[in-house]
């Protein structure tokens, strides 16, 4: 590294905390995305925004090979779906929410009033019978915001089509761990900030032009990833997003590998990777003495990645994920180790690049 630094400064994690509170639910994120565009401003010569929101911070912006470093800015949520006679209220997925967690969860019901709460109901123990209980499915999970009937919760501002987020928030446990509603992603966003605050704090010029951009709707298809390829035409994509911590209970590493939080970032192999950038990031791993680990994708890696490396006649991308436990909970774990080594593997990745040219294929 160009000197000696700390990864994460006190100001950046305060930043983290206010970036992970905020609600930022996919085709919802704006806020959220303010939020990273003004921590990011100080560090970047200019930003452009697209009109689904993927916002794209840029450094050197007149160099003619373009870099980027990605990740998405959205979390999953809830949509009100219907409102029953007696003020119940059924909801529809955006995104992957797991209608498993959502029994006695605290809700916020997102109004052009202003924010309602709720929760999520469900019957009692006594009045369940055993070996004959429903399971918790997203056609019989419900909210209850405390109203007598569907009229007083149109009076509240509730209406088919407000987004529901959960009001969990940010906590740091045992001193190492971060934990919170939407690591996924924005564990990614918060990481290649750092990256950028990185290069201006230590002056570094870049021969390319670099793209850090915090992509909205990869939760329901990488569509914001798509759209901005399309108006950046990059040369090198770096994507980063989490993976599973697969050393927890109940997950099987045969079916889904072996990646363990605090053993450092991993780096994905497939089809969708493009080789020669894979290895220019392995061979910065080692040679930088960065804890990686491996993971193998088929057909798709299911994210980002995919949208850039087939956009624009085939972009050379690459793929780093964060190993995280508990995804697509309000109670989602990175360790704090993994997301330094992660920043620091892009930041050298990064130092190594000459321009779009260094990833040819033959």
């Amino acid at each position: 590294m160009a000197k000696k630094q700390n990864i994460i400064t006190k100001k950046s994690e305060k930043f983290l905390e206010k970036y992970l509170n905020n609600p930022s639910p996919t085709g919802f994120e704006a806020e959220g995305q303010k939020i990273w565009l003004n921590y990011l401003k100080p560090y970047i010569d200019e930003h452009f925004v697209d009109s689904y929101g993927s916002v794209v911070g840029v450094i050197n912006p007149k160099a003619k090979y373009k870099v980027v470093i990605e990740a998405h800015a959205d979390e999953i949520s809830w949509f009100v779906h219907y409102i029953n006679p007696q003020g119940f209220i059924y909801l529809r997925r955006n995104g992957g929410s797991d209608h498993q967690i959502a029994p006695s969860k605290r809700v916020v019901i997102h109004t052009d009033k202003g924010l309602v709460t709720g929760l999520f109901g469900w019957p009692a123990i006594h009045t369940r019978s055993p070996g004959k209980e429903e399971t918790p499915k997203v056609k019989n999970i419900f909210l209850d915001v405390g109203a007598k009937d569907a009229k007083e919760v149109e009076k509240m501002g509730i209406h088919v089509g407000c987004v529901v987020t959960y009001p969990d928030e940010f906590m740091i446990l045992n001193k190492k761990w971060y934990v919170g509603r939407a690591l996924d992603n924005r564990a990614g966003g918060f990481m290649i900030a750092e990256v950028a605050r990185m290069l201006k704090e230590n002056k570094v010029k870049l021969p390319f032009g670099l793209y850090i951009t915090n992509s909205v709707q990869e939760e329901i298809g990488l569509r914001g990833a798509q759209m901005i390829a399309e108006r950046i035409k990059p040369d090198v994509a770096i994507v980063t997003d989490v993976c599973h911590c697969t050393h927890t209970p109940m997950l099987n590493k045969i079916e889904q590998g072996d990646t363990a939080a605090g053993k450092g970032p991993a780096v994905t192999y497939g089809p969708a990777v493009q080789n020669n950038l894979l290895k220019r990031i392995i061979d910065t791993a080692k040679e930088n003495k960065i804890d990686f680990q491996r993971m193998a994708a088929s057909r798709t890696t299911g994210t980002d990645t995919d949208a850039f490396a087939y956009s624009n006649c085939g972009v050379p991308s690459a793929l780093i994920s964060l190993p995280l436990r508990y995804m697509h909970t309000t109670v989602e774990m990175v360790h704090k180790d993994d997301v330094e080594s992660c920043i620091k593997l892009i930041y050298e990745t990064l130092l190594k690049i000459k321009s779009g040219e260094d990833f040819k294929y033959l």
